[in-house]
This record gives structure tokens, C-alpha cells and sequence, in this order.
């Protein structure tokens, strides 16, 4: 019987599914794709203000997998709650793109070069802070919906321009207008880019599957910035970015910064990681940061 891929319905996620679904069929197992109606894609305002925000990607995908509807989840990994649900792990880390934020507007410039006042769309805290943070005279708006959505919303006119991860664009090769903002410019979300495996614990059959697409590198970058998420009890609503890069000397250094909301201040911690034992690497550089005073930045 072939494994079952649980998923969310969107273009970005059918296509994550579908890559480790070829991945997994190259290594010899076969799998099918189940796509999965979730909170998230019916639209956030029809569901309780108490429900996690992670949890309206993840919850009927973690349902059917608990109920063993399906063998496996794929996740675009920043969606995942730090701290998983009893009896559902981290299965595989089978692939990452450039994690960095991109810009997408009709001027196709970076940051700097957005005229003041122009209106740029995010959701997200950690976007709309960073943004600040470089440029207090732009007017950062909310805007949800998928990614074709949101680059329909600069081409008519509605935003001037709007904040996407680069690994979505890329994969969606809707990137043509995209410019690439560095990470010392709007630090990258914990685990953005990286695409997760989900599975149930105990399950060895399908765990000996996933494990042979893993990619220990990513596994050891991502887990050291999930660590340091966890430490700062932040979810995604808090203005936090934490990323991994192989520094000149090839070691895999770690960059933190925790913004104030509305971007007037941040606070930033840098170090290696130790890949033996990445989670304590990301809970030091989290102390750095809370000994700075990090908490008082963090809703």
C-alpha cells in the first residue's frame, strides 16, 4: 500500500507534497498525495480567536495523522508549532531554499528603494517590525491570503508592494519580480524554507521510509532556531527571527534578533552552532537574549 502524504490544498503546499513524494519514490517507496482542508485555508476569521495561529495549518492535517487516515505530513516548517503535539515528531528535513525574505513590487528594488508612505502587505509581526525597524516612513498594511493572492494585490494596485519568503516564490516560479532583502535587513522566520515531515512516534516503518531523504545539515540548522524560538516562547505572532548560515570559515553560525512590534528597537545575538547538539546552541544564544531584555520586547 503507498504511503500517504497528508497536505494542505494550495499550489505551494501540493507542491512541497509532490517533491517529497518524488523523493520518496526515488528511494523506492511508493506514496500518493492527500490534500487537506484546513483552518487556515477556509479563512482565519471563521474560526475561534483562541485557536493557535500555527494550528489552523497544521490541526486537521495532525488529526487525520493521529487518526492514521494518513502515514505523513508535509509542512512548510515555519508553520509547525516549536513543540509538537504528544506522540507526533519531526520525521525528516528533506530540503531547504534560501531562506531569506524577498520584496515584491512593480519597482522591483529592495527596501531602500520604495518611495515614503508606500504600502506594503504582511501578516506577519516579524516582517512588519523588521520593516520599521529600517523604514518608519513606510505604511505596513495587513494582508493574508495565498501567494498568488497577495502578488495579484501589487499588480492591481492595491499595496505598492508586499513581503514573501523567497522559498515559496522560487518554488512557485512566481520569484521574477522578487528582490531578495538580507538577512541583516529582516531576519528570517525559525525554519523558513525548510520543508518538514511529520510522523507518529513509534511508527519505525514509516519512520525507516522519511529517514532516508533526510538531510542531517538542515536538520541541525533548523532545530538550533527552533530551540531559540521555544526558549523565547515566541509563536508566530511574535516579532522573532532566528537563521542558520555557514559563516567564511564553514562553520554554521546563528543569528537572532528579537524586534520591538512596532520596530522602534531590537535586540540581536550571534554564534556557532554546535551540530552535536544544536537545541542547546539555541537556547544559549536565547539566554543572551532574554538577559538583554528580550521579554519586554515579546507580546
Amino acid at each position: 500500500m503507498p504511503l500517504r502524504i497528508g497536505t494542505r490544498g494550495s499550489q505551494l503546499a501540493l507542491f512541497q507534497a509532490e517533491k517529497v513524494r518524488a523523493m520518496l519514490e526515488a528511494k523506492g517507496f511508493s506514496s500518493q498525495v492527500v490534500p487537506i482542508v484546513t483552518a487556515g485555508d477556509k479563512g482565519v476569521l471563521e474560526h475561534p480567536p483562541d485557536l493557535a495561529v500555527k494550528g489552523l495549518y497544521t490541526k486537521e492535517i495532525e488529526d487525520r495523522l493521529f487518526s492514521g487516515d494518513i502515514d505523513l505530513a508535509v509542512h512548510s516548517l515555519k508553520d509547525l508549532a516549536v513543540v509538537l503535539p504528544e506522540g507526533l515528531v519531526l520525521g525528516a528535513c528533506p530540503d531547504r531554499a534560501d531562506p531569506r525574505d524577498a520584496l515584491v513590487s512593480r519597482l522591483r528594488c529592495d527596501l531602500a528603494g520604495l518611495p515614503a508612505g508606500s504600502r506594503i502587505g504582511t501578516s506577519s509581526i516579524r516582517r512588519r517590525a523588521a520593516i520599521l525597524s529600517h523604514r518608519d516612513d513606510l505604511n505596513v498594511v495587513e494582508m493574508r491570503g495565498n501567494v498568488p493572492t497577495r502578488l495579484r494585490k501589487v499588480e492591481e494596485g492595491e499595496v505598492d508592494a508586499v513581503v514573501l519568503a523567497l522559498a515559496g516564490l522560487e518554488r512557485l516560479q512566481m520569484n521574477r519580480d522578487a528582490v531578495a532583502l538580507e538577512i541583516e535587513t529582516v531576519v528570517p522566520a525559525p525554519g523558513q524554507g525548510a520543508i518538514a515531515i511529520e510522523i507518529r512516534e513509534g511508527d519505525t516503518e514509516v519512520a525507516v521510509c522519511v529517514d532516508e531523504i533526510d538531510r542531517p545539515e538542515i536538520r541541525v540548522a533548523v532545530e538550533a532556531e527552533r530551540a531559540a524560538l521555544e526558549r523565547l516562547e515566541g509563536g508566530c505572532r511574535a516579532p522573532i527571527g532566528a537563521v542558520t548560515t555557514n559563516n567564511s570559515q564553514g562553520d554554521m553560525e546563528m543569528l537572532v534578533r528579537v524586534y520591538a512590534e512596532d520596530g522602534s528597537r531590537f535586540l540581536t545575538a550571534r554564534g556557532l552552532v554546535d551540530s552535536g547538539d544544536p537545541r542547546a546552541s539555541g537556547f544559549a544564544l536565547a539566554e543572551e537574549l532574554l538577559n538583554q531584555g528580550a521579554a519586554d520586547l515579546i507580546p
